[in-house]
């Protein structure tokens, strides 16, 4: 049986004369998005001083962009699907571009969330070019260029961090917003000449009323989540907060049931394969993000404390930057275990790989090249499942549907990566030992939280199992429907697209 994600008949006729090239400006675009998200984290520290307000308050930097993407992530994906995925790609570069500005020329801290909530919302610029290339690529090309696109956000991440340490420590920490300005524009340019407009879309009416539900439901819980360590996790504002996420949620769902063009079609999102692709989406990203925690903190802790390696932030950088590389590399491999066996295996081989990588720094941590060797087994296990998630969701929703169904698919993971954030910071506030006075994580500390991030794997492995597996095309009754003419129809649903030229597990 073949593996290769069916299309519609027209979909080659649009095909682009230059597909290379498209695939590498999409790929480009996605970068960029990543290595914003990583520039402000070499100036954090310094925030309060350079913008004059309280570390509380400049803590804001960093949860504006947490909650716009998840608000414009689901929301931006559907009107892709309706109004044309590469409209709403340029759109969001236009976003990142203005963002950028806005903090460029920020010297106090309402300038700075703002440019920063600004830049957030051109998260689902990578679900979207994936979305795109399912439209204009050759059938054959999906696989290994999705894949690719998919793992530029790991990529752009583990680069940006050791630039934008380097920018910081010579430079007006200015920089590195007109660098991420600039690059922003140079890939607006790239993508307005050489990406084509899919002619696959949706039309009909948005569902605005589901978006702003939607949205007052994830900004609660991202809120209470974010920020619950600060506030107290038995607070009125926190506890008030899960509250209303959860009743927001649970109206919001009810109805997207009964409308009639709903901004996330749920009926599609309970199909198994794209529940289990999702709920294993939210455990992966929590254990991803477990290593982001883990590793900066154990290279910056003094060498005295017996386990910390006193290094720089640049160190830290360079340190972690093979790890996109290695992802990169992967991304091919993925494509062709995929192209084999199907999404499905390759996405439990990436699991399988990430808890090794965590089972491996619980015994190796003592060294520098541990914890280059330890972050890039699980960037390549990494590589793996950011390869087959976008497949499995696209082979289970219209292509009509896929900048929805892939950008929801981004918004688990996000979800995950907080809830990972939220609980490391708990577990290390909570374990911690005393060095001159001052409270620090401990070696144990850290060893739990990488054993918990290895079991978010195998909790993503065990989910995965669960994925049917597909019929056949002659078998499979959507392959039969002519209004779909894609044997993996079956409505709208996930939305964070990565991989996407093969289905069928």
């Amino acid at each position: 049986m073949s593996h290769t994600l069916a299309r519609p008949a027209d979909a080659g006729a649009g095909a682009p004369s230059r597909p290379n090239a498209v695939v590498a400006v999409l790929a480009l675009a996605g970068i960029v998005v990543a290595l914003m998200q990583t520039l402000v984290i070499p100036i954090v520290p310094e925030l309060p001083k350079l913008l004059d307000a309280p570390a509380s308050d400049t803590a804001w930097a960093v949860t504006a962009t947490l909650l716009a993407a998840a608000v414009a992530t689901p929301v931006v994906g559907r009107l892709g699907d309706m109004f044309g995925k590469r409209r709403m790609l340029l759109l969001s570069i236009v976003l990142l571009v203005s963002g950028s500005v806005v903090c460029a020329l920020a010297d106090s801290l309402v300038p700075m969330i703002i440019g920063r909530g600004l830049q957030g919302l051109a998260a689902a610029v990578i679900p979207l070019g994936i979305s795109v290339m399912r439209d204009v690529l050759p059938a054959e090309r999906l696989a290994g260029s999705t894949a690719l696109m998919s793992a530029s956000l790991g990529v752009g991440g583990a680069l940006g961090l050791p630039a934008a340490a380097f920018i910081a420590d010579n430079w007006d920490w200015h920089l590195l917003f007109w660098t991420s300005a600039a690059l922003g524009a140079l890939s607006f340019l790239l993508v307005l000449v050489v990406v084509p407009e899919s002619k696959v879309r949706t039309g009909g009416r948005f569902d605005l009323v589901g978006s702003l539900g939607l949205s007052a439901g994830l900004v609660s819980l991202l809120l209470a989540v974010s920020k619950g360590a600060d506030w107290g996790w038995t607070s009125g504002t926190t506890l008030g907060l899960f509250a209303a996420a959860v009743a927001i949620l649970a109206s919001w769902g009810l109805y997207e049931l009964r409308a009639g063009q709903p901004l996330v079609d749920l009926r599609t999102t309970a199909r198994p394969q794209v529940l289990f692709t999702n709920l294993a989406s939210i455990a992966l990203g929590f254990s991803m993000f477990a290593m982001s925690l883990v590793l900066p903190q154990l290279l910056q802790l003094p060498e005295q404390t017996g386990y910390g390696l006193g290094r720089s932030m640049m160190s830290v950088g360079l340190v972690l930057a093979p790890q996109g590389l290695v992802m990169m590399a992967m991304s091919a491999v993925s494509a062709a275990l995929t192209k084999a066996k199907g999404p499905k295996v390759t996405l439990m081989v990436g699991a399988l790989i990430v808890a090794t990588g965590y089972g491996l720094n619980i015994v190796l941590m003592s060294e520098v090249w541990h914890l280059i060797l330890v972050s890039c087994v699980i960037g390549g296990g990494v590589g793996f499942t950011y390869g087959a998630m976008p497949a499995l969701i696209m082979g289970a929703v219209p292509e009509s549907e896929t900048a929805a169904a892939n950008s929801l698919n981004t918004l688990m993971r996000s979800l995950g990566t907080s809830f990972a954030s939220a609980l490391a910071g708990v577990i290390l506030a909570q374990m911690t030992t005393d060095f001159g006075g001052y409270a620090l994580p401990s070696e144990n500390g850290f060893k739990v939280v990488m054993a918990i991030g290895a079991g978010a794997a195998l909790l993503a492995f065990l989910l995965t199992s669960f994925i049917p597996k597909r019929r056949p095309a002659a078998q499979d009754p959507a392959a039969q429907a002519p209004a779909a003419a894609n044997p993996a129809a079956a409505g709208p649903a996930g939305e964070r697209a990565e991989v996407a030229g093969s289905t069928k597990a």
